[in-house]
């Protein structure tokens, strides 16, 4: 009997993991996680879900609606060398710091963060939690297993790993391993999810975001590969 595939499916939310608002406070178009970090004010998502020019946020644990005090605004985002210049896909990863009016830590909102881990190897079990595209709505998730890497970048066979899923996190083994995005933006299929391949630059951006180093200037627009 042949294997069902995974499919991805409505999940309770994660607070460590929410959803990204481009251009206001209304429409999440992305996905993003907290990271475990010295001042608890840092996220990960893909770096072609920002654009510089729009107002941006980061909700954790979004779950249908969201008050003005769950709005944690995007004041800085870290890019890799290979994406601000290039929009390299291997380089489809951005550190973020966020703030909100009241203060506090993201992280301590969130009850904690997330480590950062390599890319995770054919046959590593990860779960992956985002957001499709729109207004309201609740999480989504997909557990499976990460396919051969033909292409340079993991993939995960998972139906329903729609738009807005950008960004969100590759959980293996407790640590964020990957996160959709990379080739093609992440698929252009609904079908499998691809990640850039993490690797020691994204340990160095996370360095430079905690030392609070200038942040980078992002694309205008983003190549829309699909």
């Amino acid at each position: 009997m042949a294997a069902v595939a995974a499919a991805a499916h409505a999940v309770a939310p994660d607070p460590r993991v929410g959803a990204v608002f481009l251009g206001g406070n209304t429409l999440h178009t992305c996905s993003g996680a907290v990271l475990d970090s010295t001042d608890g004010d840092l996220i990960l998502t893909a770096a072609h879900c920002l654009a510089d020019g729009y107002d941006t946020f980061f909700v954790p644990g979004f779950m249908e609606n969201a008050e003005p005090q769950d709005f944690w605004r995007i004041n800085t985002i870290y890019l890799d060398s290979r994406w601000a210049k290039g929009q390299d896909p291997v380089a489809d990863f951005a550190v973020a710091r966020v703030s909100r009016d009241g203060g506090g830590s993201l992280e301590q909102r969130a009850g904690g963060g997330f480590a950062l881990g390599a890319a995770p190897r054919a046959g590593t079990d990860v779960t992956v939690t985002g957001y499709a595209l729109g207004t309201g709505g609740e999480p989504i998730g997909c557990g499976a297993r990460t396919s051969p890497d033909t292409s340079g970048f993991p993939s995960l066979p998972c139906k329903g790993m729609v738009d807005g899923t950008s960004g969100s996190p590759w959980v293996a083994d407790s640590v964020i391993a990957g996160l959709v995005g990379g080739l093609e933006g992440g698929g252009c299929r609904e079908d499998i999810s691809y990640s850039p391949p993490f690797d020691d630059a994204l340990i160095q951006l996370l360095h430079r975001a905690e030392v609070g180093g200038p942040g980078d200037v992002a694309p205008t627009d983003v190549n829309d590969v699909c």
